[in-house]
């Protein structure tokens, strides 16, 4: 709900209110972010909660105006505030104005409030329907000048969440250039905040790092043209003391999948300036008379419960407001994917070969990565041709998805359309098309440049030829992969080189939307080197992302788990792999590599041939227990929860809470003997119902005993001899399984567990998890009693 009365605006929803005001000098003053206020009716007194001046700051201090030396803008909260009238903080503007200067003070000139969204003209925005959100436009002038500027902000009221964006417009006679030009601002006073962001590199994406914020400003930006696995453009403000259950956390994110920049800034009057939006890196826009330039649209939320209440909000807000319509809750298929076991080296009886065993296990999707199209047999040639390799697929693609198809399992593709490698046949044909400077040696990522988006040309070849492939083999999900950084850039197609980032992320959105509008029923994962473009813009277009190319599930507990501060499980691309892990060399169990991937979109991507009858079992039941509970998995209210602290084990725990029941994950990173117990400590459920906690049964294969076993035989076997190896394809232990029956007050306290393995002795009630162990429970209503009452 959108009101405004007295000069007050008030946006409403269902949990936080947002209140800023129009000042006697025509500013908007910030007032209040938080909590939703008891009090109702348009007529709110806020004397209360206004940053308060009633003593004339000394020192350097610049009046905005000589006769109210009240009035300094550097000690007070905004919306917007601009250059050269005495507000030193960063500014979300620079802006070189027609006459020549940089000095800008917009204030208010009238303003709208409609019911929806109001609709970007270029790139891709929050969806909404009239009666789930309303929107504000508030209109500012530039006080010396006929320069505009309209705030935008649209409130979703059931997720918490609102967006804010701006609209620059030009009506002088002579050109504006945009040095910087942010979508939001916002202004608070300081109550101890902490900053937390989510940086990494490749295969080491979106880990959580967490610091004080001090006086002066933390940036952070990605300047590798794309939204990077560097630094996740989404940030979060918290109050000391806030943790995933309790506390005051605000949120910031940006719907955009290109160089981006958020800032938080504390200054000398303990007053915090946090923004977000375009990064100004190389950034130049010429606005010419009658022009207007639209920024990315920024997702702002709050919570009073902690982490765990942001991400509700959050991933709320993705589900459905950012996905596309055809796919918000809908269910995301289980996917087998050949790089993995094949890399370049296959051909059609091979992946016909694990087609049929994938089947058999229970998969839906078979996903046809790299190595596809003539040319491609390793990296370094091929990309931009898009003719099928005729010796690997000798009746075409098409011919090769139909029987894919036949077995009974839908049919997806690998592209990378964005990249063309020198030994191809377009470079050959189109040098020009690949960004590079003119004349010079360019460099290369992966063996490969970057194909110049902001080419109208380029655009149009790669919509005809990934849209002939599409209804060629009538794919049902495409894999959009995007494997290198942009470094030189440069076009013909722009005014100013500092426009080049922007119009080729503006081109990539347009090549988007011409292919897969028209092919809705098309599920797009986006991939970028594994989580290079995670980001909300992506989103809108392409509903899964994968989450990283490192399939180690240690890894992973950090990735997704980063990941989920922003993003639901709904949108994770995550994957069962070989073990020994590719990217790390570290042998897990299948079970853990499950558990960890469950908590997201669930693929597998190891030799299915080279199983054996124990490990196919298993990922068949597996399988089994992701289809039974697919929606918990993918749809369920996402937590992260407490553990106890040693410094000997690294403990997660995640929890899907789904209408009919939840699944609780368990997980460490190493063994250790005689430590703590272990418990489920589950707030959140109804105190007085009572609840069944079953854990799911999972495989203990006997190798992972080593020499162990020949002390509990009549006779000395060799562990690595003919015997035990043959034992182990055929033959698995289950692990402890435990069945309570608890009321929601108790899952609160906590349940604890039976006792991990401590050296010696086992029987079926010992926990064998052992390194990089972990198990599932499944939590539901009380359907019968148990044996083991635990309240």
């Amino acid at each position: 709900m959108i009101v405004f009365n007295n000069n007050i605006f008030r946006l409403q929803t269902e949990n936080t209110e947002y209140i800023f005001r129009i000042t006697k000098y025509g500013h908007l003053e910030q007032i209040y972010y938080g909590a939703k206020l008891a009090l109702s009716g348009i007529d709110l007194n806020i004397d209360s909660l206004v940053l308060k001046r009633t003593a004339v700051p000394g020192g350097s201090i610049v009046a905005y105006d000589k006769e109210d030396q009240f009035y300094c803008l550097d000690t007070m909260c905004f919306e917007w505030s601009g250059i050269g009238k005495g507000d030193y903080r960063y500014s979300p503007a620079e802006l070189k104005m027609p006459a020549g200067n940089f000095v800008t003070d917009f204030i208010y000139e009238n303003h709208d409030i409609k019911e929806g969204i109001i609709p970007m003209k270029e790139l891709p925005s929050a969806k909404g329907k009239n009666g789930d959100c309303a929107s504000l436009v508030v209109n500012l002038k530039e006080k010396e000048s006929n320069v505009k500027l309209s705030l935008i902000y649209t409130v979703y009221e059931k997720t918490n969440c609102i967006t804010r964006r701006v609209v620059l417009q030009n009506n002088e006679k002579d050109k504006l250039v945009i040095r910087r030009l942010l979508s939001m601002s916002l202004d608070m006073p300081n109550s101890g905040f902490n900053l937390v962001t989510f940086d990494g590199d490749w295969a080491r994406e979106a880990h959580r790092h967490d610091r004080v914020l001090q006086y002066g400003i933390f940036v952070n930006e990605s300047r590798t043209g794309s939204s990077s696995n560097k630094h996740n453009p989404g940030f979060l403000l918290y109050e000391n003391g806030a943790a995933e259950e309790r506390g005051r956390v605000y949120g910031f994110n940006l719907v955009y999948s290109g160089n981006h920049f958020g800032f938080a800034e504390l200054n000398s009057h303990d007053l915090v300036r946090a923004g977000i939006g375009i990064s100004p890196h190389c950034f130049e826009w010429i606005l010419k008379t009658g022009e207007s330039f639209e920024t990315p649209e920024a997702v702002i939320t709050f919570s009073d419960s902690g982490f765990n209440g942001l991400s509700r909000n959050f991933h709320g807000f993705v589900n459905n407001h950012i996905v596309p319509e055809e796919w918000q809750g809908k269910d995301r298929p289980i996917l087998y994917n050949s790089w993995e076991p094949c890399f370049f080296s296959f051909n059609q009886g091979k992946l016909m070969q694990l087609a049929r065993q994938a089947k058999k296990l229970g998969m839906e999707l078979f996903v046809l990565d790299d190595g596809w199209f003539e040319g491609r047999d390793n990296d370094k040639a091929g990309l931009g041709d898009y003719t099928p390799n005729k010796r690997k697929f000798p009746f075409g693609v098409g011919r090769f998805a139909k029987k894919i198809r036949k077995l009974g399992l839908e049919f997806g593709i690998w592209f990378e359309p964005e990249m063309i490698n020198e030994d191809s046949n377009l470079f050959r044909a189109h040098p020009e098309w690949a960004v590079r400077l003119p004349g010079k040696q360019p460099v290369l990522g992966r063996n490969q440049l970057v194909l110049d988006l902001c080419n109208p040309q380029v655009r149009d070849y790669i919509v005809e030829s990934v849209g002939k492939v599409l209804d060629e083999t009538k794919a049902s999900y495409v894999k959009w992969d995007m494997n290198r950084h942009i470094s030189e850039f440069w076009t013909e197609y722009a005014q100013s080189q500092g426009e080049f980032y922007h119009r080729y992320i503006i081109g990539l959105y347009d090549i988007f939307y011409r292919i897969f509008l028209p092919r809705p029923h098309i599920l797009l994962e986006s991939c970028s080197s594994g989580g290079n473009r995670f980001d909300l813009g992506m989103m809108c277009i392409s509903p899964q992302i994968w989450v990283s190319d490192n399939t180690d599930p240690v890894v992973r507990l950090d990735i997704q788990g980063g990941l989920s501060y922003l993003y639901p499980q709904s949108v994770m691309g995550a994957h069962v792999s070989d073990a020994p892990h590719q990217q790390t060399l570290r042998d897990t169990p299948l079970s853990t590599r499950y558990n960890v991937a469950s908590f997201g979109c669930l693929g597998y991507e190891l030799d299915l041939r080279f199983l054996s009858s124990a490990e196919k079992r298993e990922i068949k039941d597996q399988i089994a227990f992701y289809k039974e509970h697919r929606n918990t998995f993918q749809y369920g209210i996402f937590e992260r929860l407490p553990v106890s602290s040693n410094k000997n084990r690294n403990k997660t725990m995640w929890i899907c809470k789904g209408k009919n029941n939840s699944i609780a994950g368990f997980f460490q990173t190493q063994a250790a003997i005689g430590t703590e117990s272990d418990f489920l400590r589950i707030p959140g459920f109804e105190n007085s119902t009572q609840y069944n906690i079953t854990t799911k049964p999972q495989s203990l294969y006997i190798k992972r005993f080593g020499g162990l076993v020949k002390h509990l035989l009549p006779i000395t076997l060799d562990p690595n001899g003919f015997i035990l190896r043959t034992v182990n394809k055929y033959y698995s232990l289950t692990d402890c399984t435990e069945n309570y029956v608890c009321t929601g007050e108790t899952l609160a306290a906590g349940v604890m567990l039976n006792s991990q393995f401590m050296g010696s002795y086992y029987n079926n009630k010992t926990r064998l998890l052992g390194d990089y162990g972990s198990s599932l429970h499944l939590i539901s209503p009380l359907a019968s009693r148990s044996d083991n009452i635990c309240a």
